[in-house]
């Protein structure tokens, strides 16, 4: 987690729950968390585990406007982040379409998006459309994305 911390706070980030093996945070940009998954999947990489272990997390961006509450934030954007997140393949970053375009140009540099086509989630009314980030020091093939069904990109 240490790692994972690190890496959301110098871009920006704010942590907003951590438990198990999940760590939520929210960041004002879509590139800011875009850096952040880089970096977290490089930093993950770059260090030496115990026993020759490969850590690997999945990572999902979406963009929405949740509910702060007092318990937290709720709200369809925490839902949709979350089954996007769960529907990826440890060292993958995906983002919704709604990221994809919150993001525009403000990418860093070597960094492409491949669109993976339509998903249905659990508990999401309409179909969410799917793009991986692919760059420098990232792995490109993942398995299919553990989705309800799927259209084509």
């Amino acid at each position: 987690r240490a790692v994972i911390r690190g890496c959301v706070h110098r871009a920006g980030g704010r942590e907003i729950d951590a438990r198990a093996d999940e760590f939520f945070a929210v960041f004002v940009r879509a590139a800011d968390a875009l850096q952040a998954a880089f970096e977290i999947q490089r930093g993950l990489r770059a260090r030496a585990w115990p026993d020759g272990v490969s850590v690997k997390v999945r990572a999902g961006i979406h963009s929405g406007r949740p509910t702060l509450t007092d318990t937290g934030y709720v709200g369809l954007a925490v839902h949709t982040v979350a089954r996007l997140c769960a529907a990826g393949h440890g060292g993958q970053i995906l983002l919704s379409a709604a990221a994809r375009d919150a993001l525009g140009r403000s990418r860093p540099a070597g960094v492409r998006l491949r669109a993976l086509g339509s998903h249905r989630f659990h508990g999401l009314r309409e179909p969410l459309a799917v793009v991986q980030v692919e760059g420098p020091d990232l792995p490109a093939r993942f398995a299919p994305l553990r989705t309800s069904a799927t259209s084509a990109p």
